[in-house]
């Protein structure tokens, strides 16, 4: 089965209007009482910001490896999140997260995975090489070195062929269901 690029191109759209809606307007304090449960909690205090290089002051979490738009596009959809360890080829990487983001009032497939962790130079080697034992498929680029899923056995893609994806940087790891997903894990935060 293959993801359509509506799906993805709706979750965008979703985060392009849900920015461009913030830009204009102040978001009402959210009431606790009504919010589901793995919903995104209401912050107490202001965003961390840091600047590239910098070490972020909070630990990531799936309000805050995407954009916060994007969170509340999925959050207006009726979606929260589970979240869990992220882990290379059943190996869990310390400090990482990993976010499946869905409407789990009912059943269906139709989420979408985010994850990121720190990871240093010799564990990301040895996740990459265990990933392309495993029958990974690996592109270099200039960002970092993208490893994907098999095409053929992928059960969803984006329009480039790439299902579950992660991309190794300088010293952090992301993850996401397919490589256009990538695009939306951003940690640390911009400032």
């Amino acid at each position: 089965m293959t993801r359509s690029l509506a799906r993805i191109g709706a979750v965008l759209l979703i985060a392009a209007s849900a920015a461009a809606f913030t830009a204009c307007a102040s978001t009402p304090a959210a009431d606790p009482s009504n919010a589901p449960t793995g919903a995104a909690p209401a912050p107490t205090s202001p965003a961390p910001t840091a600047g590239p290089g910098a070490t972020p002051t909070a630990a990531p979490d799936c309000t805050t490896i995407i954009p916060a738009s994007v969170v509340a596009g999925f959050q207006k959809l009726g979606w929260t999140f589970k979240s869990e360890a992220l882990r290379i080829d059943g190996v869990e990487v310390t400090g990482g997260i990993q976010c499946t983001w869905g409407d789990y009032t009912t059943a269906t497939d139709h989420v979408q995975i985010f994850g990121w962790a720190p990871i240093t130079p010799t564990a990301a080697s040895t996740a990459q090489a265990d990933l392309l034992a495993s029958g990974w498929k690996r592109e270099d680029a200039a960002t970092g070195v993208y490893l994907t899923e098999s095409a053929a056995t992928a059960i969803a893609t984006d329009d480039q062929g790439f299902g579950l994806t992660y991309l190794f940087g300088d010293g952090f790891v992301k993850y996401a269901d397919t490589k256009q997903g990538l695009l939306l894990v951003q940690w640390p935060p911009a400032s």
